[in-house]
């Protein structure tokens, strides 16, 4: 299966002014690319289950970096047949920092991508037509990251420092940072995924994911680094969404939910026992380490990432109106969004929330 926009063109054959509308989405988030990144010159490799079996649905879904353990059940549920259970034939294809995912998604190149909740909301206000289906991540592992005793072990002390910030950041967590802890522009400097700046000064403060950056810098320099988690901040995202067009809830939900009930049960196939998934991220990313992955995985439920808040209850994916109505009500005060904004056209409760035992069983 392979969407294509209301002209039957593919990705490249966009018409100009749906081009600049999702374009601008990407851009706001940091996120540049372009029609000429060829998936065949990608230093990267799609991973699928398929199979000559023409009852099985194709579905391509979009990671927005390469193979990792945050990505793990979705890798499991490809692994173990989960997806082919529930009569997909799913490709996963991996991303990078270039990756512009709302134009590959309303272009017709996937059929799913992992998004996030700012990006919905300001999808919404575009009035781009794609839609969040589920949460996989109940925190954004979103971190600063500073040097041991230097005394910035808090939000509160950090105003006024320098701090690498990258593209993302500052149309996500920044302005949330500005008005809560009363940071000023003037601290940002550019972060460009390289932990060496960080390394050769100690004064220096970077932005980084709890699963990542830590473990390259305890790694590359011998650091223990300070980690500042902003979700225990107060910075209330869904995070690792996944995220389709409207036009597909509408013409195939049936599709969709199968999607998400056999992606969120490779979830917990994956925290029980990760060996099938990370075979598979192995072998698309050869130059992940089982080091890195058990670090990452660590991580993800010491922090209760993908099975804390609702998810308790509700099972991996799990969303609730009012959570996002609290995210977006925090990004109206920092001045983000208009209060205009219907935020609430950015995701459906209706594929989510069915109980743990309903995954598990």
């Amino acid at each position: 299966m392979s969407q294509l926009d209301d002209s039957g063109n593919g990705i490249c054959g966009i018409n100009r002014r749906k081009f600049i509308k999702y374009g601008s989405i990407a851009v706001s988030t940091g996120m540049l690319a372009a029609c000429t990144n060829d998936s065949k010159t990608s230093p990267v490799t799609s991973v699928s289950n398929s199979t000559s079996d023409s009852k099985l649905d194709k579905i391509t879904f979009s990671i927005h970096w390469v193979a990792e353990a945050e990505y793990g059940g979705f890798y499991q549920a490809l692994a173990t047949g989960i997806y082919k259970d529930h009569g997909l034939d799913v490709t996963i294809k991996p991303g990078g920092p270039r990756g512009n995912y709302t134009l590959l998604l309303m272009g017709g190149s996937v059929d799913l991508i992992m998004g996030h909740a700012g990006d919905a909301i300001g999808a919404s206000r575009d009035n781009v037509p794609i839609v969040t289906v589920a949460a996989i991540f109940q925190k954004d592992p979103q971190v600063l990251i500073t040097h041991p005793g230097t005394g910035n072990d808090s939000l509160e002390k950090l105003k006024g420092k320098q701090i690498l910030v990258g593209s993302g950041g500052e149309a996500t967590y920044w302005p949330f940072l500005k008005a809560k802890y009363g940071f000023t522009d003037d601290q940002k400097r550019p972060y460009n995924f390289d932990v060496q700046p960080f390394l050769k000064d100690k004064n220096i403060i970077q932005q980084g994911l709890l699963t990542a950056e830590p473990f390259e810098i305890k790694k590359k320099g011998g650091v223990e680094p300070q980690v500042i988690l902003l979700a225990d901040y107060g910075y209330n995202a869904y995070a690792f969404t996944i995220e389709t067009t409207k036009k597909l809830v509408e013409r195939n939900p049936d599709l969709v939910q199968r999607f998400v009930d056999a992606s969120i049960k490779g979830w917990y196939s994956y925290l029980d026992e990760p060996i099938p998934g990370n075979t598979l991220i192995k072998k698309d990313n050869p130059d992940i380490t089982d080091e890195q992955l058990n670090f990452s995985l660590e991580k993800l439920k010491e922090n209760a990432i993908i099975t804390g808040g609702d998810a308790q209850q509700l099972g991996i994916g799990a969303m609730k109106e009012e959570r996002w109505q609290s995210f977006f009500d925090n990004l109206v005060k920092t001045g983000v969004f208009d209060a205009s904004t219907n935020y609430k056209d950015a995701f459906t409760l209706q594929f989510v929330n069915k109980g743990v035992s309903y995954y598990k069983t």
